[in-house]
Order: structure tokens, then C-alpha cells, then sequence
């Protein structure tokens, strides 16, 4: 078939073609006029970026919603891998990467190319670090490991096509295999002396047990029916399959799930049980031939900071001291700061009220999204987590959407906790505007206008991220004083005294990280610590170790990432001069990351700050309330080894 050949009358057609040709002509044009350093540097951000998505399906699905947009025009379904072969493949090729990268003149790339050159760089040389001690690292945590994750990820697993469903299937008929290289890793490490305490696996067994519970599969009414028959329902109405073809699938899944991953759970927790009693230490990293490296390694990837452990306790003691201080005088003045009468409820109630409310407030200080948006605006969603998942759930997180797919974003209220009033309010400050949602669309819509290659996005940087959220979050407290200063000004004291012992509350347990990790602080020595400031009960101080102790540089992601930020805010001023504002700075942040922070640093010399100041109007998007009832309720998903995203908060005692 000739496929010049039109149809007289299909001249429509001809000319989007010849349009589309002759894009394709001066864009491979204008290719040939690059520099060799920069053709090769884009071609190796381009496999690079295949690679990482195409060698793990679930992080695909939830980083692109189409494929294909990104050359991704054929891949095999498959959950991650914890085989030897693989971690001997990935050493190797981390390996090449690095190599190819140096060969490279960054001097010869474009000041955008040349960023992204160096984060990508340094990223890479941390990652093969972790190589080096990749045994130290527990898959199966019992607050953010796989066994707790992939059924979580698996229900909030998008249907957009035919496609989507039976990728899903794939998936599900592999649990056994991937639990079977996990099984094949956890013998391993503990042939070496590193397998978890017995009393993370006597949790991680209990969850295998329950989380895939036989009588609830049976009967079809477990998380992983409803949902699934949920998302077909959608599929259904739009036409996509047939209601047989949803019959059989549902059929399918039901077989998958009574036959692979329910003996898959099984086996995993009679392989857990078998290997109980043989780790050789139930405390801190420190305790490990190589621990207190793997720490280093691991404050560097969550945090993204560059100071040395000596300096992190110095910072960290420094705020802890100066918001101890703040309380202790704050109470003395006002020894009952609620007063004989009741707490004044909070201005808002319902969660969409309070994301419009957010967006006023911050209006002015931060740059608004119709600004980097082309002719979309997003659409927020607030929904409660369904009762079957409120147990494995954080009390409140968002689901961040595909890179090419942006426009709808939801956060999820898990109501176990039972949120309310201005806790609600700085929870959704958290999670929605100005945190997670806000940075995120910002961000995606500026990379999508200003052409940034879309390898920055599947860099991982938690304290840039979480950082922000904290940053945000502690912001809002001021927007609650503001919203209650006429109606009830006496909230005045008592919100700030709520903001003081959350970030009490979060530098204390980021100190204690280090001393359980890095200094060897034994429990009994954390329950003395926490008994002088009246956490005294043994179960409560026992369960704060053993959370630490399980994830190892986690609060600090939070809470040294906040510090960093404001650091980097206080560098800003400094160079600046009067030419600082807060909007300024926030679009700087917003702009650059994700990144860790030595490279901010460099970032916030070259920024062009004069001049971009403007009050423009912060659009507000469509949000919208849904209900448990709701049809079509996803269950949530939370922060997981399996995705980079931001997503979601693995703390259940953290927002």
C-alpha cells in the first residue's frame, strides 16, 4: 500500500500530514545542529528514562498515564525484581551510566541541559553507593514494605484502557515470582547477619496473614474484588470492553488472587517464620559491620542535604531548644490557653472549604498555576479512604497524578483518625495547597511550558519534597490565626502552641534517629530521653523506637528537609537583598527541584530574582467532596520503595 497515495477529496488529512512531516523534518534539522555532547547527553536521558519505567510496570503506570507519549511503544509487564541477577545487572549498568555521563563535557551543554547533567550525575553516584551496601535495606519494612504496598498500589491501579486491565492481570500472575526473589534476598542477608529483628518480622508475618484474608477473597468482598470491579465499571460506561468481557475479567481476577498472591502471602510468611532468630541485631544501622555508612547513604537520598552528622545534631538541637523555649514561655503566660469554655470551632468544616480557603491565602506569596498552565487547570478531589484499607493507611495523603496526565488529583482523608477542625486544615495544607498537590501541578505544568526533560521527574528527593510539606504545613498555622482572629481570637495561643509541639514533636524523633542509627542508643536509653519530657509509658516509648529502628532516616526526610528549605531561604535573603520576597523564593523552589540541596544552592546564585514579583490572581481549580459512599471510591495508596512518588506519607503517627 502506498501510503502517499491520498484520496482526492481527503485533503484535510494531506495537509495535517505534510504538516506533520515537515515538523519532523526541522526538528531532526535542528537536531543535527546540536552539539555531539548535547545529542548524546539527550539520547542517554531518553533510554535512561525508558529503562527506569519499563523495567518496573507499577512505577510506569503511575508516572505516565500513555506510554507511548514518551516512546514507550511496546514492554512486557513486570513487578520489580529482587533477584541476584538483577542486582549484579543493575550494579553493572549503574556502572556504564556513570561512565557514559563523564565522558561528557558539561561545558559544552546548555545552562538547562548542564542542571540537569549535574543533579542526574550526582544522583547516579549516590545510587551506586547504596549498590555497594544493597543488602542493608529491608524490602519488607513492616510500615512501607512490599507486602503491605503492592496491595495498596494494585487497587489504585488506574484503568484508562483494555490495556491497563490486562497489564494489571500480568501483574497479579507474578506476585509469587517476585515473592520468591524476595524470599531468595531476605536468605541472603541473612547469611550475612542483616535480617530484620524478630520483632519486625513477627509484624511483617501478621500482615501477610491478614492483609490477603481468605475468607474475605472467597467471598469476593475483599479490597482487591471491589475495586477492581470498580475501576471496570468505569470501563463499562465509557464504552471500552463489554459487560461479558467484564465478567471474565472479574472471573480472572478473582482466580489470580485465590490462587497466586493468597499462597504467595502464605508462603512468604511461613519463609519469614523459618528465618525468625536469625538477625544478629535489633537496634540501630550503627550496630552493623557497615551500618553507620549505609545511614550516611541514606540521609543523603531521603534528605538530599549535604552536611556532615555533626552538623545536622547541631541544627536540629539549635531548633529543638529555640521552640522549647517558645512553649515554655507561651504556657507560662497563659497556663490555660483554651480557656473554662470550650474550643471555638474551626471556621471551616468541610475539607473543599478549607482547599479554597488555603488557595486565598496563599494567593500572594506564591506563583499561581494559570501563570505556567497552558488551558488546563486542575481538578482536586477529596476523598475518604474506604473502610477495608483505613488500617494500613496513613491519616491522610495524596495520590500524585501521571506527568501527562495532571489534571486530575486526589487526596484521600483516611477518617480512622478522625481529623477535624485546624488539624484538618494543616493536614490538607500538607497534602494539598500549598503542599504536595500545589508543588506538584506547579511544577509538572513549568517542565511541560519551558520543555524540561522529563528525566528530572523521576528523580527521587524526599526531603525536597516532604521538606516543602512540612514547610507549608507549619505556614498554614498562620493562615488558621488569621481565618479565627476575629470570631475567636483566643485561638491565637493555642494554634501556636499546636505548631510548637508538632515541630518539637518531629526534631525530637529526627534527633533520635541519629542517636538510635548513628550513636547506638539502646531503648531503654530512648525511654530514659523521652521520659524527661513526660513521654513515660513503656509501650509508647517501646513502639517509638521500633518505628525508628524500621525506618531508618525517615523523619528526617520531613524535618531536616524543612530546615534545609529554610536555609536556603535565609541564603536568598542574603543575596537578594531588598530585592526579596517571599514569591520570589517560592518560585525559585518550585521551579528548580526536585533536587537535593547543594545543588539549590548553586541554583539560587544564578536565579534571576529582580523583576518577578507579581500579584496575579491564584486561579482556583474545580475540587469536589466524595464521600465513602461514592461510586467508584479508589482506595489509597501511600509512599512505597516501588515508586519515587510523592505521594504519600508512610507515618501513622504523621500526617
Amino acid at each position: 500500500m502506498n501510503i502517499f497515495k491520498f484520496p482526492q477529496k481527503n485533503t484535510k488529512c494531506r495537509a495535517i500530514f505534510l504538516a506533520s512531516s515537515a515538523i519532523l523534518f526541522f526538528s531532526a534539522l535542528a537536531l543535527l545542529y546540536l552539539g555531539k555532547d548535547t545529542r548524546n547527553f539527550r539520547h542517554f536521558c531518553n533510554d535512561f528514562f525508558v529503562s527506569e519505567l519499563t523495567g518496573n510496570t507499577l512505577n510506569m503506570h503511575y508516572t505516565v498515564a500513555h506510554p507511548e507519549n514518551y516512546g514507550i511503544r511496546s514492554y512486557t509487564p513486570q513487578l520489580p525484581s529482587y533477584s541476584r541477577e538483577k542486582v549484579k545487572n543493575s550494579g553493572r549498568e549503574l556502572e556504564e551510566a556513570i561512565h557514559t555521563l563523564r565522558s561528557l563535557k558539561e561545558n559544552r551543554l546548555s545552562r538547562e541541559d548542564g542542571y540537569t547533567y549535574r543533579l542526574l550525575l550526582s544522583y547516579l553516584e549516590n545510587e551506586r553507593l547504596g549498590m555497594d551496601l544493597y543488602y542493608y535495606s529491608n524490602p519488607l519494612s513492616p510500615s512501607s514494605g512490599m507486602q503491605s504496598q503492592l496491595p495498596i498500589l494494585l487497587a489504585e491501579y488506574t484503568f484508562r484502557t483494555r490495556q491497563d486491565v490486562t497489564d494489571y492481570l500480568a501483574l497479579l500472575d507474578q506476585t509469587d515470582t517476585c515473592f520468591e526473589g524476595i524470599t531468595d534476598y531476605l536468605k541472603d542477608q541473612a547469611s550475612q547477619g542483616l535480617f530484620m529483628p524478630d520483632y519486625s518480622a513477627d509484624k511483617v508475618i501478621q500482615q501477610c496473614d491478614e492483609i490477603m484474608d481468605p475468607s474475605l477473597l472467597q467471598s469476593q468482598t475483599h479490597f482487591l474484588n471491589t475495586t477492581f470491579e470498580e475501576r471496570l465499571d468505569t470501563l463499562v460506561e465509557q464504552r471500552m470492553i463489554t459487560p461479558a468481557e467484564k465478567d471474565s475479567y472479574i472471573a480472572e481476577n478473582f482466580r489470580l488472587l485465590t490462587t497466586v498472591m493468597l499462597p504467595a502471602y502464605q508462603k512468604l510468611g511461613d519463609e519469614l517464620l523459618l528465618l525468625k532468630g536469625s538477625g544478629k541485631n535489633e537496634e540501630g544501622l550503627c550496630h552493623y559491620p557497615q551500618g553507620q555508612e549505609y545511614y550516611l547513604h541514606l540521609i543523603r537520598s531521603n534528605t538530599g542535604s549535604p552536611r556532615k552528622i555533626k552538623e545536622i545534631k547541631y541544627l536540629l538541637t539549635q531548633d529543638l531548644n529555640r521552640n522549647l523555649r517558645a512553649l515554655t514561655s507561651l504556657l507560662q503566660d497563659n497556663p490555660n490557653p483554651a480557656g473554662a469554655d470550650p474550643v471555638p470551632p474551626f471556621a471551616y468544616r468541610l475539607p473543599e472549604d478549607m482547599l479554597k480557603s488555603l488557595q486565598r491565602m496563599m494567593a500572594s506569596s506564591f506563583p499561581s498555576l494559570a501563570s505556567v498552565a497552558e488551558d488546563t487547570m486542575p481538578v482536586c478531589t477529596v476523598k475518604s479512604v474506604s473502610s477495608n484499607l483505613q488500617e494500613y493507611c496513613s491519616p491522610a495523603f495524596y495520590l500524585t497524578p501521571p506527568l501527562d496526565d495532571i489534571r486530575e488529583n486526589v487526596i484521600y482523608i483516611n477518617h480512622r483518625n478522625n481529623p477535624t477542625g485546624v488539624e484538618l486544615y494543616t493536614t490538607l495544607a500538607h497534602e494539598g495547597y500549598p503542599g504536595h498537590l500545589y508543588q506538584t501541578v506547579y511544577s509538572q505544568l513549568f517542565f511541560q511550558k519551558t520543555k524540561v526533560n522529563p528525566i528530572r521527574s523521576i528523580l527521587s528527593y524526599g526531603g525536597y519534597v516532604e521538606g516543602w510539606a512540612m514547610y507549608v504545613e507549619l505556614r498554614s498555622y498562620e493562615y488558621a490565626k488569621a481565618l479565627m482572629k476575629e470570631k475567636a481570637p483566643e485561638t491565637e495561643t493555642l494554634y501556636e502552641i499546636c505548631k510548637l509541639d508538632r515541630q518539637i514533636q518531629l526534631c525530637l524523633y529526627s534527633l533520635l534517629d541519629i542517636a538510635i542509627h548513628y550513636d547506638g542508643a539502646s531503648c531503654r536509653q530512648v525511654h530514659e530521653m523521652l521520659s524527661a519530657i513526660g513521654i513515660s509509658n513503656p509501650d509508647t516509648t517501646r513502639a517509638i523506637y521500633e518505628y525508628i529502628t524500621e525506618e531508618p532516616a525517615n523523619y528526617l526526610k520531613y524535618y531536616l528537609g524543612y530546615l534545609e528549605i529554610l536555609s536556603l531561604k535565609a541564603q536568598a535573603k542574603k543575596l537578594w537583598g531588598k530585592a526579596y520576597n517571599e514569591y520570589c523564593f517560592h518560585k525559585f523552589y518550585l521551579e528548580n527541584g526536585p533536587a537535593d540541596f547543594s545543588s539549590l544552592q548553586i541554583q539560587l546564585r544564578q536565579f534571576p530574582h529582580e523583576g518577578l514579583y507579581s500579584k496575579a490572581s491564584f486561579s482556583l481549580p474545580a475540587i469536589s467532596l466524595i464521600h465513602p459512599s461514592a461510586k467508584g471510591l479508589s482506595s489509597p495508596t501511600s509512599s512505597s520503595i516501588l515508586i519515587k512518588k510523592s505521594e504519600a506519607e508512610s507515618l501513622q503517627s504523621f500526617k
